[in-house]
């Protein structure tokens, strides 16, 4: 820019000329998302989203605006509770303890989805029982007729398997036959007899089962 002025002395021109360089603010933008909080360059932490401003000075001495367009996303928690019998596989793990357990994953904001299992691990009961019994036992509406290990499975109290083992050994009933003849009469087994026939004695066996006799006389 020239201005011409007149000189008081001479009456000539006087010329002035100024060079001049206006500079301009600077303004710059950022966005940014971010999880729970953000550290920016003011050095403030930031844990809600919004639109935030910092006045810096350029190199030639005028204001530099930066504009901060932030999102803060949320870290995401969930539960989950659940009782099982003996283990309990979840997100490729398996437990076998009552307890708590956590498993972090990425949601679908970006940040971190943390999910904590309350795990309640009932175990399953066992019960053993030993019999023996003569030629067959019934045991839980079954009859069974010989020696073995046998098992029942029900529904225990806490919801998981109630197994009962049955070793069992069955003993059978003792047979044998007699035939006499005699004259007029015959004692067997304290008993007399006087007619001819078939005749049973019981008695107990070793085995503790009954030992049948059988008298053809």
């Amino acid at each position: 820019y020239t201005v011409t002025l007149s000189s008081v002395l001479t009456g000539c021109d006087s010329i002035a000329t100024l060079r001049l360089t206006v500079n301009q603010p600077a303004a710059t933008e950022e966005m940014v998302t971010a999880c729970n909080s953000y550290t920016w360059t003011d050095g403030k932490t930031y844990t809600a989203s919004g639109v935030y401003t910092q006045t810096l000075e350029t190199v030639h001495g005028c204001d530099s605006i930066v504009t901060l367009h932030l999102t803060i996303n949320k870290t995401q928690y969930a539960e989950e509770t659940v009782t099982a019998c003996d283990s309990y596989v979840w997100n490729g793990e398996t437990y076998t303890t009552s307890g708590d357990y956590t498993y972090t994953t990425t949601a679908k904001n970006g940040c971190d989805s943390i999910v904590t299992l309350h795990l309640t691990i009932n175990k399953t009961q066992y019960a053993e029982e030993t019999v023996t019994a003569c030629d067959s036992y019934v045991w839980n509406g079954k009859t069974y007729t010989a020696s073995g290990d046998y098992t029942y499975t029900t529904t225990a109290a806490n919801g998981c398997d109630s197994i009962v083992t049955l070793h069992l050994t069955i003993n059978n009933t003792q047979y044998a036959e007699v035939t006499a003849t005699a004259c007029d009469s015959y004692a067997w087994n304290g008993q007399t007899y006087t007619a001819s026939g078939d005749y049973t004695y019981t008695t107990t066996a070793a085995n503790g089962c009954d030992s049948i006799v059988t008298l053809h006389l």
